[in-house]
């Protein structure tokens, strides 16, 4: 399908009213730079806060045995976090594409590691996250409507985690505003609903109530130092989420100046949410109940509101659908610009011709979140792979020395002092290293999952001398998905 643009040529030749008519008319199809401060604060800040804030606390203290080390832990992850997210910044504003640490991994390693990490994107870092969170979403809901329910539906909760995937996706869909408006609410309803959980908590400590910060580094259990890794992981994954952000750098508005400038901000609400939310837990539940409690948001909520704990549960529910509707949106940009790139196939690349949005990108990773949401071993999924996440990251941040020395000509609107990096990679390194050994199954299994992206990409990306029947059969679909969705090639370069 070929879209109804004139040459430039051929517009040379026309006059001044011919031209303004087939402005009017048909305008180029590309990705539009609409995205200002507070839609990239908002969307960094909503899909980083999602689940993990109700899930974490419990992981971290598991393994690391008590409250203050926790905390402590709370805090290393939030430097961290924000010292990746710093070097996202300078990498953000020296590519000018969409695709974040893909067209990174690709700069650097090669195609075929970066076709890995789009892999384990599709496959279970991504999708299966999502999914996650829209069983955590849907789970919370359910507390709102059935508080007093002790074993939920199972076919019930699935069904309203694919409900609220399929509205997420249908919205990222048709419209680029419509997301970022969806994620300013979304974003603004969920530090709201922590905030009271914040609010709360200081309430009670201003009347004294701090028993449970005595003795704060007294063992609730004994743990082992291997253990700690995965204390770290847990605080990262509340933490993941930020170096989405450059996916979308194509879309950005002035993003030299707003892409390091809203991480920077960015990092500091979130960090800033966590720890005092943190401390607002502790001040009602103790050590033991919240190691006890699998929901630790309606523990709290259910000793501090009693009957009115559904608002709690409500904010969750908001939380997670905004963790959602970021992820998407970063997602369906990183599979464009692979696409584009010539790692998935073509109809990926292609932008829809009314709503200027990639929208056979964003489809696709539905019917996979779906059938993982379906499924029972989302969560194992999880586990597997969230060693590799830290891993392309790490690899990813290890690019800034590299890339300083190889090209030092290279214009870079914004630079992290080197030791910003070089201490994220060490440290986030070690992290993966210290979890091959207190965790060797999961790793080995999620390794072997990230290893089996390679003959997919032997396959579909290196064998160019595809039989015709192959190649025809393509063509074809690819003019199918195109009729049926409405979509074309981008016409005018964004990067």
């Amino acid at each position: 399908m070929e879209a109804n643009v004139a040459s430039s040529s051929q517009a040379d030749n026309k006059t001044d009213a011919d031209k303004k008519t087939n402005k009017d008319e048909v305008s180029p199809v590309h990705l539009v730079r609409q995205l200002g401060m507070v839609a990239c604060i908002t969307m960094t800040v909503g899909t980083v806060i999602g689940s993990g804030i109700f899930i974490s606390p419990k992981g971290i203290l598991m393994n690391t045995g008590s409250l203050g080390a926790s905390m402590i832990v709370w805090a290393l992850c939030g430097v961290l976090a924000t010292l990746g997210a710093l070097s996202y910044g300078e990498l953000g504003t020296t590519f000018t594409k969409s695709g974040g640490d893909y067209i990174y991994l690709m700069e650097s390693f090669g195609p075929m590691v970066a076709f890995i990490r789009i892999w384990t994107y599709l496959v279970s870092v991504r999708t299966g996250s999502s999914a996650v969170v829209a069983l955590t979403a849907a789970t919370y809901l359910h507390r709102v409507f059935l508080p007093n329910c002790e074993e939920l539906p199972y076919i019930s909760v699935r069904l309203i985690a694919v409900v609220i995937l399929v509205f997420i996706f249908y919205v990222n869909c048709v419209s680029v505003p419509l997301t970022t408006h969806l994620q300013v609410i979304l974003t603004v309803a969920k530090v709201l609903g922590i905030a009271l959980i914040i609010l709360t908590g200081f309430v009670f400590i201003c009347k004294g109530q701090i028993q449970n910060f005595e003795d704060s580094f007294e063992k609730t259990i004994d743990i082992k130092w291997q253990q700690i890794p995965l204390a770290f992981y847990a605080g990262l994954f509340a933490f993941s989420g930020w170096q989405y952000t450059p996916t979308f750098a194509e879309e950005i508005v002035r993003p030299a100046r707003t892409l390091p400038l809203s991480i920077i901000i960015s990092m500091v609400i979130i960090t800033t949410v966590y720890l005092t939310a943190n401390v607002g837990y502790f001040v009602l539940l103790t050590p033991t109940q919240l190691l006890d409690s699998d929901a630790v948001a309606l523990s709290f909520a259910q000793q501090a509101f009693g009957s009115f704990s559904w608002i709690v549960s409500l904010a969750v529910v908001l939380s997670c659908i905004g963790a959602i509707n970021g992820g998407i949106f970063s997602t369906s940009r990183i599979m464009f610009v692979a696409a584009r790139e010539g790692h998935l196939p073509h109809i990926l690349s292609m932008i829809q011709i009314d709503k200027k949005t990639p929208l056979p990108a964003a489809a696709v990773i539905l019917p996979i979140t779906v059938i993982m949401v379906c499924g029972e071993s989302v969560y194992d999924l999880i586990t597997y792979l969230s060693f590799t996440r830290w891993l392309f990251v790490s690899l990813s941040v290890a690019t800034i020395p590299y890339f300083r020395w190889k090209h030092p000509e290279w214009e870079r609107p914004f630079k992290v002092p080197l030791f910003v990096p070089i201490t994220f990679t060490s440290v986030t390194l070690l992290l993966v290293v210290m979890s091959l050994y207190s965790s060797p199954r999961q790793c080995g299994i999620g390794f072997l999952i990230l290893i089996s992206g390679i003959p997919v990409y032997l396959v579909g990306v290196r064998w160019k001398n595809k039989p015709d029947w192959v190649n025809n059969a393509t063509v074809k679909m690819t003019i199918f998905f195109q009729k049926l969705f409405l979509v074309v090639k981008q016409e005018t370069k964004t990067y």
